[in-house]
């Protein structure tokens, strides 16, 4: 028996650590660009491009997903949104996917999850329930909790500041 297999072997029943190693050797870095900061929807809208190797986002894909961002957040009074807001354009390797992101009362967040075709933004969707963020869309989004935290609820400026601050704070280059 290879040390591979007695390692295999420890592993507890519950977890599946064939599928684990598999996936392990196929991750890889993508790369995260600041869009800008902008108004949309009655939010301050910073914007991501995530782009999985030999995929980029399109100018059109990115247009489609200032719409969505823009009708689904025009809608934020009504959860109780704070008017802050990330969107992420994710040309991943399986697909584009939209990620709209808002804070809300109460340290609270909202998220939404579009998905759709390599390259076709009209038939860009809600994603199916229980749908989460990737790895890759999860480092933006942790990057953005503690810029949030950091600027603007920790902030000693006034709020113009805070939210200048917040909106200069970007994660760009390599995302693991």
């Amino acid at each position: 028996m290879s040390e591979h297999d007695e390692e295999l072997d420890a592993t507890p029943g519950a977890v599946d650590a064939h599928a684990l190693l598999a996936l392990a050797g196929q991750h890889h870095a993508r790369t995260s660009r600041a869009l800008g900061t902008r108004e949309l929807g009655g939010h301050l809208v910073k914007s991501y491009a995530l782009e999985a190797p030999r995929r980029l986002v399109s100018t059109q894909v990115e247009a489609q997903a200032l719409r969505i961002a823009e009708g689904h957040l025009g809608l934020g009074s009504a959860r109780g949104s704070l008017g802050l807001a990330v969107l992420i354009v994710h040309a991943g390797g399986d697909g584009d996917y939209v990620l709209v992101h808002n804070w809300i009362e109460g340290h609270m967040s909202d998220l939404v999850i579009f998905s759709g075709p390599a390259g076709r933004p009209e038939q860009l969707r809600p994603g199916r329930a229980g749908l989460a963020p990737c790895v890759w869309e999860a480092a933006i989004l942790a990057h953005e909790r503690d810029a949030f935290t950091r600027h603007v609820l920790d902030g000693r400026d006034g709020i113009g500041n805070r939210l200048t601050a917040w909106g200069a704070d970007t994660l760009e280059g390599e995302v693991r």
